[in-house]
C-alpha cells in the first residue's frame, strides 16, 4: 500500500510520499512514488503515484519518455489542465495495453495520480487523476488530496489546513498526517520524500528524504504522541446522573439507572441494550 498528499494553498504546493511498496514478515521493499517534471525558470511539476506499482511506474515511465514524440507531453504542456489530461491519457493508454492480460489473472487495474505544479505566471493548481484516466482539481473548500492509505491521516489535515496556512505550516500537517498514517498501517513506511515548492519559484528548491536518522521528523512523531495524550488528560471525563428524560423511561422496571449527560442533555443506550430491556425477548433466538 502506500500513502501520498498534496495541498496547494496560497503560498504554494506540498507534496507527501512514503516509499513502501509490499510489507509482510519476511518481505518488505520500497521505491519512490514522487515523480519531478522541472524545466527551472518556466515550470515544476509533481507527480504522487499509487496503486500497483507496475502501473504506475508504466504510466510514470511513458510520461517521461513518450512513444510518440508528436504527442504533447509535461514539458510543453501549455497549462496544468492539459497537463493532467496528458496524465490522464497515459493511463488510459496503459490500461488499454495490460488491462485484459491483468483481468486473466484476476489483477485489477489498480492505480491514482496526484499532479500538482506550475507553469509560467499562471496560478499553481493541484489534481487528481484515477484509474479510468478522468481528474479532478482541489478547490478553496478542499485545498488537498489523498491517495492511498488516506483514511489516518485525514482529519488532521481537515481540521488545520485552510487556503491562507502558510507553506511551512502545511509541511508539517503533512508530516503529522503521515507519522499518524504509520502508525496505524503497516503498509506505509519510510523513507518519505517531501517536496515544497514556493508560489513563483519555477524550481524545486525545498526537497528532503526523511528516514529513520531525520531529527525533525521524530520530534514530530514524539511531540505528536505526547501532546495528544496531554490533551486527552484534560479533557473532563464524563458526569452520571440519574435523569428522568431517558426515552421509554416509562416501560423501565429500574429507574434508577444512571446515565451519562453531557451538559443537560443525556446519552440513551444503544439501540440494542434499549430493546433487551423494553422487550427482553426480542433479543431471544
Amino acid at each position: 500500500m502506500t500513502y501520498c498528499v498534496g495541498m496547494c494553498v496560497d503560498e504554494g504546493l506540498v507534496f507527501l510520499s512514503d516509499t513502501r511498496t509490499n510489507a509482510g514478515v519476511d518481505h518488505v521493499s520500497a521505491a519512490r512514488k514522487m515523480a519531478v517534471f522541472e524545466q527551472p525558470g518556466e515550470r515544476v511539476l509533481v507527480l504522487l503515484a499509487a496503486g500497483n506499482l507496475a502501473l504506475t511506474q508504466a504510466v510514470t515511465h511513458l510520461l517521461a519518455a513518450p512513444a510518440d514524440p508528436e504527442k504533447p507531453t509535461l514539458y510543453n504542456a501549455t497549462n496544468m489542465a492539459e497537463a493532467a489530461r496528458i496524465v490522464g491519457d497515459a493511463v488510459r493508454e496503459v490500461h488499454k495495453r495490460d488491462a485484459l492480460s491483468l483481468a486473466e489473472f484476476s489483477v485489477d487495474f489498480n492505480c491514482s495520480f496526484i499532479l500538482g505544479g506550475q507553469i509560467g505566471t499562471q496560478s499553481p493548481r493541484l489534481f487528481m487523476v484515477y484509474a479510468a484516466g478522468n481528474f479532478v482539481e482541489s478547490t478553496r473548500v478542499s485545498p488537498y488530496f489523498q491517495i492511498g492509505e488516506s483514511k489516518y491521516g485525514k482529519p488532521i489535515i481537515d481540521r488545520v489546513i485552510t487556503p491562507a496556512t502558510p507553506l511551512d505550516e502545511v509541511a508539517k500537517c503533512a508530516l503529522i498526517s503521515m507519522d499518524s498514517t504509520l502508525r496505524s498501517n503497516l503498509s506505509v513506511g519510510l523513507p518519505l520524500d517531501l517536496l515544497v515548492y514556493e508560489k513563483d519559484s519555477l524550481s524545486v528548491t525545498r526537497f528532503a528524504s526523511l528516514d529513520n536518522d531525520s531529527d525533525y521528523f521524530q520530534m514530530i512523531h514524539r511531540t505528536w504522541g505526547e501532546r495528544l495524550r496531554q490533551i486527552f488528560g484534560e479533557i473532563p471525563n464524563p458526569t452520571w446522573t440519574d435523569s428522568a428524560d431517558v426515552p421509554r423511561r416509562e416501560r423501565e422496571q429500574n429507574a434508577s439507572v444512571p446515565r451519562l449527560v453531557i451538559g443537560d442533555l443525556p446519552c440513551p443506550e444503544s439501540p440494542a441494550q434499549t430493546l433487551a430491556q423494553t422487550d427482553p425477548g426480542a433479543t431471544q433466538q
